[in-house]
């Protein structure tokens, strides 16, 4: 395809983001950036969320997995399902209940500054680093489908994509991207069923022959039963689950566009609404992900030496232009919603739980908000760093890397969250940071040593969950050591 039209794409697409976010954010206070006023529609935040959980990483992984993974990564679905059915239903009612800005505000109500600073300290440093991978897989596509043919190097387009996201968002932050999202949400979903749809057409197969075609090809198969191997099916489902309280409930880029609907009813409509649909959708990219190996292997097409490229290839080089322009306006939406709502929601939180912004009275609200800008721009210059980075040490396996590193770094947030829920017990707060820094490190530990020390096991996502109990456990020690007299929460 022409790099010169699928440039000319890319600057129309972002000439219409900065339209909508001139008119969303007119007059836009610190307010509206945090939490959109709590005025937003459950409906767009419900449908903007889809486009914001897949991300790039869905666009391009979990078709590219299918080869290796079959249809296993299902299992994890299944446990996101569930998981966010208690987002729903006991995280959403706690923070309606306190009115929160920041969700980790419940961390200080119940434990304590300490707590509350080390359980924000943990959610920027991962959505920080979830967030960057899942930009620099796309913006690497992007690099090598057109800008490589100019001549541009890869740290120019890294810096004029985060100036773009940047422009849009520095002003009006949840307000604007909540109907940002919408649009971008929309033309991921276009691209995913077109490209399916023209496969099916070019192959001359009707659903009924994509199923049993994929099943000759044992690519349908979802469950697995080896309990040793990470995709056993319990431990998928269970990390899943707790993936999606973490990386949903506890991370406060998903919460924020929760917390800005209108009450807690319609909170709870849009997190509903939206796991179902997600549902739905993966089983899509998984049915792409299939068809594109069939297509593949009827045409004799080589396989590229990484799943993540698999969907590009074909697209841009065996189907129609007109596919291919869908393909890239689907790919550049898969990439602003990993970085709009990361960078708006880190700003938010080190702007309120970091710097307390929200409870300063040395400073008028024009100082506040310049404060905030300069948050926002600081955090886009370590994305670009971070992205840099990625691309140094790029093993080709990006969805799993994004997974593990959430089992990490969200492991100590749950364990946190789930103490002070499940237990009426304080902490000693000194003790706060040092569990939450040693219970990654004993996973990482037991990861390692897996093989040989369990005869032959290995950890999979539910690597999330041991975290989260390490943690637990750890802060129960702690309490051990201190008074028992719960905290009240206002």
């Amino acid at each position: 395809m022409n790099s010169i039209l699928l440039l000319a794409i890319v600057l129309i697409y972002f000439v219409a983001l900065l339209v909508i976010a001139y008119y969303a954010s007119k007059g836009a206070n610190n307010e509206s950036f945090f939490i959109g006023k709590k005025n937003s529609s459950w409906l767009l935040v419900a449908y903007g969320m889809i486009g914001t959980s897949l991300s790039g990483v869905t666009f391009m992984s979990v078709p590219g997995g299918v080869n290796a993974g079959h249809f296993g990564y299902l299992q994890v679905v299944i446990g996101y399902l569930i998981g966010y059915m208690v987002v729903a239903f006991v995280l959403l009612p706690l923070y309606y209940k306190m009115n929160l800005t920041s969700i980790y505000s419940y961390l200080e109500n119940r434990f304590g500054i300490v707590a509350y600073k080390t359980g924000a300290s943990f959610f920027i440093l991962s959505r920080t680093l979830g967030a960057t991978i899942r930009i620099y897989l796309v913006i690497k596509t992007l690099q090598f489908i057109m800008l490589d043919s100019f001549g541009i190097p890869f740290a120019l387009t890294v810096f004029v994509i985060l100036l773009m996201i940047l422009l849009y968002t520095y002003k009006g932050g949840v307000k604007t991207i909540v109907i940002t999202d919408t649009l971008q949400t929309t033309f991921m979903l276009l691209a995913l069923v077109v490209t399916i749809g023209v496969i099916m057409s070019q192959l001359n197969f009707s659903m009924n022959d994509v199923v049993s075609s994929l099943q000759s090809k044992g690519y349908s198969q979802v469950f697995h039963y080896d309990w040793k191997a990470k995709n056993y099916f319990l431990k998928h489902i269970l990390g899943g689950m707790f993936i999606t309280i973490a990386m949903t409930g506890l991370d406060q880029e998903m919460m924020q566009k929760n917390i800005s609907c209108k009450n807690l009813w319609d909170a709870q409509k849009n997190m509903i609404l939206f796991s179902t649909i997600l549902l739905f959708v993966n089983l899509l990219f998984l049915i792409l992900g299939g068809v594109l190996y069939v297509y593949a292997s009827q045409n004799n097409i080589a396989l590229p030496a990484k799943g993540d490229d698999l969907f590009p290839m074909i697209v841009l080089n065996y189907l129609s232009p007109i596919v291919g322009i869908i393909f890239i306006i689907g790919l550049i939406s898969a990439l602003f919603p990993s970085a709009d709502g990361a960078l708006t929601a880190l700003t938010s939180s080190f702007c309120i739980d970091i710097l307390n912004i929200k409870s300063r009275t040395d400073i008028n609200e024009a100082q506040k908000e310049k404060m905030r800008i300069t948050v926002h721009l600081s955090l886009t210059v370590l994305f670009f760093v971070i992205i840099i980075l990625c691309k140094l040490i790029d093993n080709g396996n990006i969805l799993v890397t994004l997974l593990t590193i959430a089992g990490y770094t969200y492991g100590p947030l749950l364990g946190l969250f789930a103490y002070g829920i499940l237990t009426k017990k304080n902490v000693m707060n000194l003790a706060v940071p040092l569990v939450c820094i040693l219970s990654p490190t004993i996973c990482y530990v037991l990861d390692v040593n897996s093989v040989k020390w369990f005869s032959g096991y290995t950890f999979g996502f539910e690597l999330l969950l041991i975290n989260g109990i390490i943690t637990f456990i750890g802060l129960y020690i702690s309490s051990l050591f201190t008074s028992n007299k719960q905290l009240e929460i206002s």
